[in-house]
């Protein structure tokens, strides 16, 4: 922390005006101005500096980040999330969820029971491409993701090859290379959906098939909740495409949905993750390197009195999301994200 706190402290003084491109006026979709504000927030996970603010198109329900953030923007607020001080804490979180992971392996086995390469677009550390290799065991995995965990995924052995940096970019050298690619809760971090959609298009063989899975910003906990709806990830998540409008580009690109996906793909988090986004944002801050200061004794004793005095509504909140929600979660038209398996022609 000490040793980070200079140089966050550093990008700060400088404002955080810089981090943010000028708003739009237009929909990045279908360039309707026909533009309301959805929600605004601030960093409920890191809690960085900074507001956020999230419009939706009245044209076409594409919501998105506006004003959006800038390259500077992606880099101070990406930085120590999923690498050097996140690493261990997120690769701990992901690495733990083989169910979710075997279920997204599973859901191409209808159309395709033995692909022989597959690219995972998004990857992070590959512990998905690690759990997917038991369902299909003669399939070889790929990563590509512009953090450095697709190196550490590669020196793992979760991914056969790992490919840093940006898709559009590296596609051309990938072109039809693949039966598989998958997209899994990776648009919603792009600047560009729709060019990342053109380089899959790219990456697959004709034949092939492209997975994606993004939140749903038609949830109905997307409004219930408000800002406390984890999937909203401000200030990461650029994008929220609703799927008829991701059916209708899949299609202009040449691809026929094979499947449409809602209650699969749902993770029953949403009640507990907004009961502890709310206590976090309550509570004292914890050490971080972008404060100007460690928190003293007093402050840290707040802290930890106040998450374990919320530790039943925690405990109810797991209970109601898995055992309550869950089972009907597409029905009640809760479900926080689908799934389209797409086949190009």
């Amino acid at each position: 922390m000490a040793a980070l706190r200079p140089g966050y402290l550093a990008d700060l003084a400088e404002g955080t005006d810089r981090f943010f491109e000028p708003p739009r006026t237009t929909c990045p979709w279908c360039g309707s101005g026909r533009l309301t504000t959805r929600l605004r927030t601030t960093d409920l996970l890191q809690h960085k500096p900074g507001r956020f603010a999230l419009d939706r198109c009245d044209a076409c329900g594409h919501v998105f980040q506006n004003p959006r953030l800038s390259g500077a923007g992606l880099e101070f607020y990406y930085r120590d999330f999923y690498d050097g001080l996140g690493e261990k804490k997120l690769g701990d979180t992901f690495g733990g969820r083989t169910g979710m992971y075997r279920d997204r392996a599973e859901s191409m086995l209808p159309y395709d029971p033995a692909p022989k390469t597959w690219l995972d677009v998004g990857t992070g550390h590959g512990h998905f491409c690690a759990t997917a290799r038991e369902v299909l065991p003669g399939t070889a995995f790929d990563g590509l993701d512009f953090t450095d965990g697709v190196e550490l995924a590669a020196r793992e052995g979760r991914v056969e090859h790992g490919y840093r940096g940006a898709f559009p970019e590296l596609a051309p050298e990938l072109a039809a290379r693949y039966d598989v690619v998958s997209m899994f809760h990776y648009l919603e971090h792009s600047t560009d959906p729709d060019r990342e959609l053109r380089a899959a298009r790219q990456a697959v063989r004709p034949g092939g098939h492209l997975i994606v899975e993004v939140p749903d910003p038609e949830s109905r906990c997307a409004r219930l909740l408000g800002r406390w709806w984890l999937p909203w990830l401000q200030p990461q998540h650029l994008h929220f495409v609703p799927v008829a409008n991701l059916r209708h580009r899949l299609a202009e690109l040449g691809f026929t949905v094979v499947a449409e996906q809602h209650a699969e793909p749902h993770d029953p988090v949403d009640l507990l993750a907004a009961v502890w986004l709310a206590l976090d944002h309550a509570a004292p801050r914890e050490d971080v390197p972008w404060l100007s200061r460690p928190p003293n004794a007093p402050r840290r004793a707040v802290r930890t009195a106040l998450l374990v005095a919320g530790i039943p509504a925690l405990v109810l909140g797991t209970l109601l999301d898995r055992f309550a929600v869950r089972p009907l979660a597409h029905r009640l038209g809760v479900s926080n994200a689908y799934r389209l398996v797409a086949r190009r022609e």
